[in-house]
């Protein structure tokens, strides 16, 4: 008996074929590395039982003076101050009525509502609260009526409808990420038109959770996408919605991509919490204070706010996207640049439009459809100063750059790239597998995060037959490994206030991930389906069949909740390269103790042939974490045919 140790190179390698690719590994998920082994990634559990609608892109935590914690979430239908679990909406207000401006009327036996508001400027799915509504007469009551609605039907400039409802808030009827209101169907009584006091206060246009693809040359700018492909619009509306946020002291300052710029006094945080309001509309604000960007940072180092992509000074209202302009120091209400002030810009020369800005602890990088610049604080006179870093270089959406320490990793379109006092770009073993599966048409979709605890970037992308983000791709930047697996999800903060890494899912929920070993997105907790699989292996030359009689396995149950964890171990032979796998043995390799020392399944009896062979491990039961070790295997020749 001559028993073979089964070691492979760390990562997965998709470059090459399976079979060139020997001793390495070519397929997986839900798998990571760590000290050059593979193992089962961690699990998720619910943040909340309570859920936030749309499709959320943005999270920033932070925590007030007061030693409360907060989390900003930004939604394509909604701002959220998340507290305790519960969702605050601070989503700030486009414009109020006059009272007497809105009417409504209603059908006998019809939960429908049309509203009457000449001009109204609202569009499908925005949100409208009413009040100093009067009854309609009969179940549509006052009650009814002065509370938030969603519009489900702009029918023209000056009329949209909407359907009755329970009185509930927004918050308390949105269920699993959706608006699920309890209707009210009128009766012959509601003849009313609500009376002449009606004030209605429309929150800003919701956004897309879909990129929406240009027709035509010039729908978008130049140089985005791939030759031949569809532009993606750049108006207000017609774009995904993403939010950037940072935090001024305890308060908040936001942004709409390509739309508004908001303040959030936390002073306003007592029940119900007030929407955020437009940062030039407050008192102080001077009038060459910005009203549109593409982002909003706060510069760590020397506490100015930064407007990237925004309006100048001396046109106000009307968006430069290569235009920078930066904040009075500790005053984001003074931006008219003065021998008085440290306020200024700057413009970048290269490129057709900012999309991204990152923070590091030297520099703040910025990114524009075609290079990279280092913007640095000079302090007074000139405040900021900005280099150009790399031309040529590409990005894939303004969420796809993640900053760890003094290193920068980002997707661009069909490479992944890294700056360290330099731009490389990543050597990546399964770029093919990534770009060659993925949607072009949604790339703006792509978000880039840090999984600190084991030095992983991940980036969550969608396939190419997916609309929405249901791919994961993780470069481990300490071991230099690639590997990848199917997870939707479309925002990720790395540990910090919390003990766990908070994601947003498409399902509306937020998640603790690293946390257990199961799924908690249901109740009872279900299964994570986990496997890694090698590549061919041939022993020799690979001109012999082989015979694989016995397995003595290697792995360790240590992270299992389960008192009687397994995990298939599966070996598969091949007679040739591109040949069907012959027989296929699965064992069970189970620990039979729960003390500490772990005692697995001393042997496993196998009898396959081929010339060539392959192996993988895989667990779909609850309860089970797993590391792999160094199995053995019994291999001997068995000729050549």
């Amino acid at each position: 008996m001559a028993f073979t140790k089964l070691q492979f190179r760390p990562g997965v390698n998709r470059e090459t074929t399976s079979y060139t690719n020997e001793g390495g590994w070519f397929d997986c998920d839900m798998v990571r590395f760590r000290f050059g082994t593979p193992e089962k990634m961690g699990g998720w559990e619910k943040y909340s039982g309570k859920s936030f609608l749309g499709t959320c892109r943005a999270l920033k935590p932070f925590v007030a003076l007061d030693g409360t914690s907060y989390l900003g979430v930004g939604t394509h239908l909604k701002y959220y101050i998340n507290e305790g679990g519960g969702y605050n909406d601070i989503t700030p207000i486009r414009v109020t009525t006059a009272a007497g401006d809105v009417t409504f009327s209603a059908t006998n036996g019809s939960s429908v509502l049309t509203v009457t508001d000449t001009n109204h400027g609202a569009s499908d799915n925005d949100f409208v609260t009413f009040s100093g509504a009067a009854t309609l007469g009969g179940n549509v009551t006052a009650a009814v009526l002065n509370q938030e609605y969603q519009i489900f039907n702009v029918v023209n400039a000056n009329t949209y409808e909407i359907k009755a409802r329970e009185v509930a808030t927004v918050s308390e009827i949105t269920v699993d990420g959706t608006y699920s209101p309890t209707l009210v169907v009128a009766s012959g009584s509601d003849s009313g038109n609500g009376g002449s006091s009606i004030v209605g206060k429309y929150q800003i246009t919701v956004g897309l959770d879909t990129t929406v693809a240009g027709t035509g040359w010039g729908a978008g700018t130049w140089s985005r996408g791939t030759w031949g492909s569809g532009a993606t619009l750049t108006a207000v509306g017609d774009t995904l919605r993403i939010w950037s946020h940072d935090n001024f002291g305890e308060d908040l300052i936001i942004n709409v991509r390509n739309g508004g710029i908001y303040y959030w006094d936390k002073s306003t945080s007592s029940a119900p919490f007030l929407p955020a309001v437009e940062l030039s509309s407050l008192a102080g604000a001077d009038a060459t204070t910005p009203t549109i960007a593409k982002q909003v940072m706060i510069s760590d180092r020397d506490r100015h706010v930064i407007m990237f992509g925004c309006d100048s000074e001396t046109n106000i209202g009307v968006q430069d996207p290569l235009l920078i302009r930066f904040s009075d120091q500790e005053n984001p209400l003074t931006w008219s640049a003065q021998a008085t002030n440290t306020a200024g810009d700057l413009r970048i020369g290269t490129g057709s439009e900012i999309i991204t800005a990152l923070e590091t602890r030297q520099q703040i990088l910025v990114f524009t459809d075609k290079s990279l610049h280092a913007m640095q604080y000079l302090g007074p006179p000139f405040t900021f100063g900005i280099n150009l870093i790399s031309e040529n270089i590409t990005i894939a959406s303004p969420l796809s750059a993640v900053a760890v320490d003094d290193m920068v990793f980002w997707m661009g379109e069909e490479e992944f790239y890294m700056y360290g006092g330099g731009v490389q770009k990543l050597p990546c073993s399964v770029r093919s597998y990534v770009f060659e599966d993925f949607n072009t048409q949604q790339q703006e979709k792509v978000t880039a995060s840090i999984n600190s605890s084991y030095s992983e970037v991940w980036w969550f992308y969608p396939s190419a037959n997916s609309d929405t983000v249901d791919r994961y791709v993780v470069y481990n930047y300490q071991e230099k490994v690639w590997y990848y697996g199917q997870l939707s999800r479309t925002a990720w903060i790395d540990r910090g206030i919390a003990q766990y890494p908070i994601s947003a899912s498409t399902d509306g929920y937020l998640y603790f991930h690293e946390f257990g070993v199961d799924d908690g997105s249901v109740n009872p907790p279900a299964a994570i389906n986990a496997y890694i699989e090698s590549s061919q292996m041939a022993m020799g030359s690979g001109d012999n069949f082989v015979l694989l009689s016995k397995m003595i396995p290697d792995v360790t149950f240590s992270t299992s909740t389960s008192p009687s964890p397994v995990v298939d171990f599966t070996f598969e032979t091949r007679n040739f390269p591109g040949a069907n796998y012959n027989t296929v043995s699965t064992s069970n390799i189970a620990r039979t103790s729960t003390v500490p020392i772990e005692q697995f399944t001393n042997q496993v009896n196998l009898r396959l042939r081929g010339r060539s062979f392959a192996f993988k491990i895989a667990s779909d039961d609850t309860g089970v974490g797993w590391r792999l070790g160094t199995p053995r295997i019994d291999v001997r020749p068995d000729g050549r045919r």
